[in-house]
């Protein structure tokens, strides 16, 4: 079993316009509704490739009702988020232009957590550890939630010998690092913000160096680039597609966990994140992929770079 962490869940909300204006009424052509943010978006693929998965974090009032409902028709997905006796789940809001193809986000805040929900996601996440291959910890921390919440994550998983992969930013990001997660999976803006470089392979060194067993940054269209102790690699799928780039880097998140539990070696696990990133894309609502185009770039993603020496 996999389990994600989503302490700020999310309903995503996507509307689909024809030619997006600002200071203008728009007539809406297409409504979606997705449980959303980032661990459940990387939960939904996981869930896709096959793997058994369990979702915990936070749900609250009416809209976490929607988000369990619609976790709950998620075939071989396992709701195990910890209820908010008054605060609500938020609402994302994307809306795509159907003429550019571009997406404007709209991201609302998350609920105040109390120190006794939080209490009992601890204890949530304590029962669940022993039966799991591997944790994600993803997305940013609602309020009330303490800023060093994932580093003491990182630590309880290491205690348990399960294997952590994180995906956050910040001063979330800053310290958690610090607790020597297995993976990190920062974007560009992220790393930079991190280690102060925006030049990568440089910042992903430093990454390593201040606590990341590995690190793998997303690049956008120029793909993924991996510093770990077996060696350094980049992969890149044979061309940029255009469409809704807002899961690509949880589909990556989501390559990278079912290949580490599946044991596959660096470039193969790569491989897979980049092709589900790119293929991701395509797709109107993060959490989700165009399974065709998956597949074909499986065989033709590019992972160039070399293995350290012994």
């Amino acid at each position: 079993m996999i389990l994600t962490v989503t302490l700020n869940t999310a309903l995503d909300i996507t509307y689909r316009v024809r030619g997006l204006k600002p200071h203008a009424s728009h007539r809406v052509t297409g409504v979606l509704e997705r449980p959303g943010g980032k661990g459940l978006n990387v939960a939904r693929v996981l869930a896709a490739l096959g793997h058994e998965v369990t979702a915990t974090g936070f749900a609250g009032g009416a809209t976490g009702d929607v988000v369990r409902e619609l976790l709950a028709a998620t075939e071989g997905l396992h709701d195990a988020l910890v209820p908010l006796g008054t605060g609500a789940t938020r609402r994302t809001i994307a809306v795509v232009d159907d003429v550019t193809g571009d997406t404007t986000q709209l991201n609302e805040p998350g609920p105040a957590v109390t120190p006794t929900e939080w209490a009992a996601f601890q204890r949530r996440y304590d029962d669940l550890l022993p039966s799991a291959d591997a944790v994600a910890l993803c997305g940013s921390l609602p309020p009330g939630v303490p800023v060093n919440a994932y580093a003491g994550l990182i630590r309880t998983a290491r205690a348990a010998g399960v294997p952590v992969l994180l995906d956050t930013s910040g001063e979330p990001l800053r310290r958690a690092v610090a607790a020597r997660p297995d993976i990190v999976k920062p974007n560009a803006d992220e790393l930079a913000e991190l280690t102060g470089s925006h030049e990568p392979l440089g910042a992903v060194q430093d990454a390593r160096r201040r606590g990341a067993h590995a690190v793998v940054a997303s690049l956008g269209a120029e793909g993924l680039l991996a510093h770990t102790p077996e060696g350094r690699w980049r992969a890149a799928p044979p061309a940029s597609l255009h469409g809704n780039p807002t899961g690509a880097g949880d589909a990556a998140m989501a390559g990278l966990l079912s290949a580490l539990v599946e044991n596959l070696p660096w470039p193969d696990r790569l491989t897979r994140a980049a092709a589900l990133s790119a293929a991701s894309v395509l797709s109107p609502v993060a959490g989700e992929f165009d399974r065709g185009t998956y597949e074909e770039l499986l065989g033709r993603v590019k992972v160039t770079g070399e293995v350290s020496a012994a």
